[in-house]
């Protein structure tokens, strides 16, 4: 197995912060609701949230079946999986923001944009990173991104704690 020849950057919380505080005067509207995408989206779109006073709050799990080697190539193809959605009259009529922590390839958050739009939301998007060197979606980007970049993210939710820092059970 090769190495992936991906740059890589862990970055702290104090990094995170100044992402956030990037985003926030950049928005266009009052939203009255939010989705965010499990996991990668809790974390911002809960900072997000507090700063703009937003408590209609919702997730959306999604997931693309794995693709072989040959597959990867048709990666429009693959048909997203939505494990969980909020029902429709909890977005119908509603400006909502939809938060993950990058865009890499855009499928998701694409996904849950287009399903947003279709139950009568007002959908935009908002990621820390965006990486327009994987989007797959020709010149579409984020409504609102704090950096772009081209390396692997890796966020401090995302550092390994291991299953030996987990007490399970224990008292």
């Amino acid at each position: 197995m090769k190495p992936d020849p991906r740059r890589q950057e862990a970055i702290t919380w104090e990094e995170v912060d100044k992402l956030i505080d990037h985003l926030i005067p950049q928005f266009r509207r009052e939203f009255t609701a939010m989705v965010m995408i499990t996991r990668g989206g809790i974390i911002p779109g809960g900072m997000l949230a507090e700063a703009m006073d937003i408590t209609h709050i919702l997730t959306a799990a999604v997931d693309f079946p794995a693709q072989t080697q040959s597959e990867k190539s048709s990666a429009f193809m693959a048909w997203p999986e939505f494990i969980q959605f909020p029902a429709e009259d909890k977005l119908r009529g509603r400006p909502t923001l939809i938060v993950d922590d990058v865009w890499g390839s855009g499928r998701t958050i694409t996904a849950v944009k287009n399903r947003v739009s279709a139950a009568g939301g007002f959908p935009e998007t908002c990621v820390l990173h965006f990486n327009p060197y994987r989007n797959l979606f020709g010149n579409a980007r984020p409504d609102y991104y704090a950096a772009t970049t081209d390396a692997f993210i890796t966020y401090p939710w995302e550092i390994d704690r291991g299953p030996d820092q987990v007490l399970f059970g224990e008292a």
